[in-house]
Formats: C-alpha cells, sequence, structure tokens
C-alpha cells in the first residue's frame, strides 16, 4: 500500500546504497529461508495468481498527495506466507519500476516497505488465530497494522534519506510526509478490511490457502517451512 513514488535522482547516493542494500538483505534471507524450506507447488500458483493481482491493482492510482493506491500486500502475505509474500512483493516492484511506477533506484527501498507489510500482517495473523481470533476481525487487524506500518517505515526512509533538489528544512520535510503518512493509514484502514472479508471468504471456502490458519491441525502453515 505504501511506496514511494518519487522519480530517479530524488535521493543522494548514500541513501540509495544503504537501501539497496537493505533491501538485498532481506530478499537474501528471504531466498535463504525458501532454500531451507519446502515450497509446494500449489503455493508457487497461488503465488503466481498474487503476484498478478497485487500487480494489477497496484497500478490504480489515487492522484492524493504525490498518489497513493492499494497492493495486496497484506492479503498475499496472509495466503502465500512471509517468504513468497516478500518474494511477491519483489516482482511487484521490479514490474512496476519497469513500466516507471516508482524508481529503478528506489527498489530496495520499496522493497523493504512492501515485503515488510507482508511480513508483518502474517505473523499478526497467525497470532492472533493461535489466540482464537475469528477470521475476520484477526485478518483485518494483522492488514491494518502491517500496512500502516508500511506507511510509517515508508515515511521515515524519506525524513532520514532527504529529497535532492527539495527547498524544504528537515523539519518542515518531516510534517509534510506526516501528511502523506496520514492518508496512507487511512487507506491501510479500508484495505485491511477489505482483506479481512476476502480472507473470511477464503476460510469459508478453502481454509487449506491460508498460510496461517493453525486451526486446520497442521504443525506448520501451508507454503514455505523452515
Amino acid at each position: 500500500m505504501a511506496h514511494i513514488h518519487l522519480g530517479e535522482g530524488s535521493f543522494p547516493l548514500w541513501a540509495l546504497v544503504l537501501w539497496t542494500l537493505l533491501g538485498t538483505g532481506l530478499i537474501g534471507a528471504v531466498l535463504y529461508r525458501v532454500r531451507r524450506g519446502k515450497v509446494q507447488t500449489s503455493q508457487i500458483a497461488l503465488a503466481g495468481v498474487g503476484a498478478a493481482a497485487s500487480f494489477a491493482i497496484f497500478q490504480l492510482n489515487i492522484p492524493v498527495w504525490g498518489g497513493v493506491h492499494m497492493n495486496l500486500t497484506a492479503l498475499v502475505g496472509i495466503i502465500a506466507g512471509p517468504a513468497l509474500g516478500a518474494l511477491i512483493a519483489l516482482v511487484v516492484n521490479i514490474f512496476s519500476a519497469a513500466l516507471g511506477h516508482g524508481a529503478v533506484g528506489l527498489l530496495g527501498a520499496n522493497v523493504m516497505i512492501n515485503a515488510g507489510e507482508a511480513i508483518t500482517a502474517y505473523y499478526i495473523f497467525r497470532t492472533l488465530v493461535r489466540m482464537n481470533w475469528d477470521i475476520f476481525p484477526a485478518t483485518a487487524s494483522a492488514a491494518i497494522t502491517g500496512l500502516s506500518a508500511g506507511a510509517v517505515l515508508m515515511g521515515a526512509i524519506i525524513v532520514i534519506s532527504g529529497v535532492n533538489g527539495s527547498a524544504l528544512p528537515r523539519a518542515d520535510l518531516a510534517v509534510a510526509v506526516a501528511g502523506l503518512v496520514g492518508i496512507n493509514v487511512g487507506v491501510a484502514v479500508v484495505e485491511g478490511l477489505l482483506t479481512g472479508f476476502v480472507v473470511q471468504f477464503l476460510a469459508s471456502v478453502r481454509p487449506d490457502l491460508l498460510a496461517g490458519d493453525d486451526r486446520s491441525g497442521r504443525d506448520e502453515p501451508a507454503g514455505v517451512t523452515a
């Protein structure tokens, strides 16, 4: 949901290097988890569908304060699991950058944001389900929290990095970014509720698709296991 829409050259070189290294480290850890675990064929197919759906809705931009949108990262994280959810975020960001939706140089930062949303939503959802929460409130709460965390991380990355060519002092930039974060948190609530309805429907017809639903009787969720 959160995404840095600034153009190429907006961040100073040190910031580009820092976020790229951190993003690469995150994806490296995810790939290590995938290599150690087992990916079922059904989960790979599900990840492909999730990536396609996420990419499609990701391109629907709402022209408010630089652009906001939904991207289903919380949904794919909950359904596909944290590792595949992070890889889906990587793929969606690569293809989006290729279409000019987000700078190529900001891939590291944007992957951190969106993969973080998927991972956070998955673990909160699994925790709440283990506490015997019903599917809808568990999903909505997990999605809203994960997406809100992504919005805050987005704001922090922009403020820490600064924006080349901006005449705003750092304090004024922080205030402007806080407004953007607030708008994204509002969108997170809407997307979280929609995610709750989707997962509640899936739980009624295909509960095996829910990566974090431990009430299915499995010790480990379907998909990538460590």
